[in-house]
């Protein structure tokens, strides 16, 4: 069996080892992913700005945990989608179709969280 030397790390080593595992930790730390809370409603807004609206588009994927765990549910994203419904929820689709399951989703959760049902009902 060969010996291994028992001198310690000089410590300006010690003190390079600690600061290279500080950095590591804290990269790992921040590039880490928050858990998939689902898709975020489509408010058809550019960079924030609300534009009239004459129809509105179906909505490509179900709400998620992002709107239905009240944990993960925050208030900008659930103002969007009260604005959204508020504002546009009576209009026809613009493609002529009617509500989607998934648009049904949609709508069922903008009621569920207290707004007027009026605002999304279908002439």
């Amino acid at each position: 069996m060969r010996n291994l030397p028992t001198e310690r790390v000089p410590r300006r080593y010690r003190g390079a080892a600690l600061s290279t595992l500080l950095f590591l930790a804290v990269v790992v730390a921040c590039s880490g992913t928050a858990p998939g809370t689902g898709p975020r409603f489509d408010d058809e807004t550019t960079d924030g700005v609300a534009a009239e609206l004459t129809c509105m588009k179906h909505q490509p994927q179900a709400p998620g945990p992002r709107y239905t765990d009240e944990t993960l549910r925050r208030t900008d994203e659930t103002l969007a989608l009260l604005r959204y419904y508020t504002a546009n929820g009576a209009k026809p689709y613009c493609d002529g179709n009617d509500v989607t399951d998934i648009d049904r989703r949609w709508i069922d959760l903008y009621i569920a969280l207290g707004a007027d049902a009026e605002k999304v009902k279908r002439p």
